[in-house]
């Protein structure tokens, strides 16, 4: 799943483990979800989110396009 954590995050000055902080995981699954390793659980998409002020359909894309 491709997504635009990474953009977000840099876009606020954040380094990878002030964001896994706030959103209460590790810094590796951070690093994880921004490579496109690891799709996050719904509940950590929408933590991501409410996080980011977006909806979850801004930041991740199944590729789909529907």
């Amino acid at each position: 799943m491709n997504n635009r954590v990474r953009v977000l995050r840099t876009e606020r000055g954040w380094t990878q483990a002030e964001l896994a902080e706030q959103l209460d995981v590790s810094r590796q699954t951070v690093n994880a979800l921004e490579t496109g390793k690891y799709d996050p659980s719904l509940p950590l998409a929408f933590r991501i989110a409410r996080l980011f002020g977006q909806h979850i359909e801004a930041i991740f894309d199944d590729g789909e396009g529907r």
